[in-house]
């Protein structure tokens, strides 16, 4: 079988494992977060926290308990890699430094999992699996909490009111999240990764020296990395080490993990404002993108350019033949259109054009379909967006779903979508305009260039992926990307309560023959031009020094 045809198979079995779970996954999270029963783990958890589930909040304390649980759970995480030492389980390693424990701290908390350190050889059990792995549920949870707060917004009428965070939180670890990691955790073992919580020990020798490995609980912190498209390995290979992904059935699970949720996610949208069909139109937004970038990472990727291309049947440097090019073009993908970051090949050794499309991927906002939680509320923001420049051009009052999108719910939209460019840009540019940062560049010129550019798409959009060519651990990039990430993942959430809040408060519009029908395909073609356009606009320039340049030069 050609690595061709092996790829397009992939594809294609990956489409159908998709298109069996979105109706009765997409389903259950609409239950989920409509329903008014409340179970007695949930009940035990309420009462721990001291929080009472029923009461409902507007969007201000909504956001406040979004923003108190992260704070905490930052505070909670960065004290527990500065006292590693002292830990038992710890595996001999010493305490995280300070900028460091701050970088980790911020990265998983914001759901970005960007890893300045070498997992196995720093991190001991205990952080690993009681800091690290934790916040990929909850940090997840957070992200779709505020994704049905937006949905909410949509469905309700006169009124201010959004659902309770701590009830969101909490039924969606223990309702969606916990259950499916136990099922993919046992797949992965069944697979080959490993699960355990041995020392470190010796697993051979060679001449000079030996090697040596750390076990650990890897198969259940694996599944709940990809599946809350969070992207922090156990191992700094991270997917691409077989004691993650042994082999090539569970590279396409863990594609699966990675993408099940946010596709699934359209139809919880639709059945929460009663229209499946306005559901089916983001679906086909956001599968058209996908698709569109994954015929286009496979092309470039497999285009040979010379007698070693030929020879190795595509761009195979930095990547796993256990998995070929196929299976990695999907890999990279499906981890950089979400917010997952997770890696089974090396980004940095793809092809210039490749490497562009990865960055490209994070840059249109990872909404195709994204993050989970996130990739919906930023499709919903872009689909508002949308609405506004359709209302623009026929000259009236633009709606959305039975609500009129106005100065004020504009303002919000405008400002989510400016937040995070604003970040990339001008933190890329200060690192070039300071002396220190320039020597962490493995490379020099447009590949150098796209190694920093990259770093902060990746921390600003709470990816965590890397042109690995890098020298993140340092104190300028441990404390520039930390807070990149932390203000590219909260500022948002912001203004997506904020336009919630606003959407709630007002009265439905009734349809007219004037409405525009925004569950056609005609308005699919639409926000996908929109979403291509605004991005392009924003990031042209810097993409054309870096990548495009690589590219063209190749």
């Amino acid at each position: 079988m050609s690595p061709v045809l092996a790829g397009v198979l992939q594809l294609l079995a990956l489409v159908v494992a998709l298109g069996l779970s979105y109706r009765p996954l997409g389903d259950h999270m609409a239950r989920v977060y409509s329903s008014e029963q409340h179970y007695k783990p949930e009940k035990w958890i309420y009462k721990a926290i001291g929080a009472n589930p029923d009461v409902e909040m507007r969007w201000p304390a909504y956001l406040r308990g979004v923003l108190a649980f992260s704070a905490v759970s930052v505070l909670f995480l960065y004290l527990l890699q500065r006292v590693q030492g002292s830990l038992p389980g710890s595996l001999g390693f010493v305490s995280i430094d300070a900028d460091q424990a701050f970088n980790t701290a911020a990265s998983f908390v914001a759901n970005t999992n960007w890893q300045s350190y070498y997992g196995e050889q720093a991190m001991g059990h205990v952080v690993q699996t009681g800091g690290l792995a934790v916040q990929n549920f909850v940090s997840a949870a957070v992200g779709i909490a505020v994704a049905v707060a937006l949905v909410r917004g949509f469905a309700r009428s006169r009124t201010g009111e959004l659902g309770n965070f701590w009830a969101d939180l909490v039924r969606g670890v223990v309702r969606i999240l916990l259950p499916i990691s136990v099922i993919g955790a046992l797949v992965l073992v069944a697979c080959g990764a490993i699960q355990n919580f041995a020392g470190i020990h010796q697993v051979g020798q060679f001449a000079g020296g030996s090697q040596q490995w750390n076990g650990g609980a890897v198969a259940s912190q694996e599944v709940i990395k990809e599946l809350g498209t969070n992207g922090g390995g156990y191992f700094n290979a991270n997917s691409a080490h077989p004691f993650e992904n042994p082999n090539g059935l569970s590279n396409l699970f863990e594609i699966y993990l990675i993408l099940v949720i946010p596709f699934a996610l359209t139809r919880t949208f639709g059945r929460m404002v009663g229209s499946l069909k306005q559901g089916y139109a983001i679906l086909g937004t956001m599968a058209t993108i996908w698709l569109g970038f994954t015929a286009l990472m496979m092309w470039t990727e497999f285009a040979h350019h010379g007698p070693a291309f030929d020879l190795a049947g595509g761009a195979m440097e930095g990547k796993e033949t256990r998995f070929g090019i196929g299976g990695s073009s999907l890999f990279a993908v499906a981890t950089t259109l979400t917010s997952t970051g997770a890696v089974n090949s090396f980004h940095s050794s793809y092809t210039g054009f490749g490497g562009g499309i990865a960055m490209l991927g994070m840059q249109l906002g990872e909404i195709a379909p994204g993050g989970v939680g996130s990739g919906l509320y930023g499709m919903l923001v872009m689909a508002i967006i949308a609405v506004f420049l359709a209302g623009l051009m026929v000259g009236r009052t633009p709606e959305y779903l039975g609500k009129k999108i106005g100065t004020r719910e504009i303002k919000f939209a405008a400002l989510y979508i400016l937040i995070t460019p604003a970040l990339v840009l001008c933190f890329t540019a200060a690192s070039f305009v300071l002396d220190t940062p320039a020597h962490s560049m493995t490379n020099s010129g447009a590949h150098g260039f796209s190694e920093i550019l990259y770093a902060y798409t990746s921390g600003a959009n709470n990816n965590g992926s890397a042109f690995a060519g890098l020298n993140a651990d340092t104190q300028w990039f441990n404390t520039t990307i930390g807070l990149a990430m932390l203000l590219g993942r909260f500022l948002p959430m912001v203004f997506v309560l904020a336009l919630a809040g606003s959407l709630a408060e007002q009265s439905p519009v009734p349809e007219t023959a004037g409405t525009l029908r925004t569950e056609k395909p005609l308005f699919t073609g639409l926000l996908v031009g929109t979403i291509m356009i605004v991005t392009g606009l924003t990031y042209f320039p810097a993409l054309a020094l870096g990548p495009l340049a690589e590219g063209l030069a190749a």
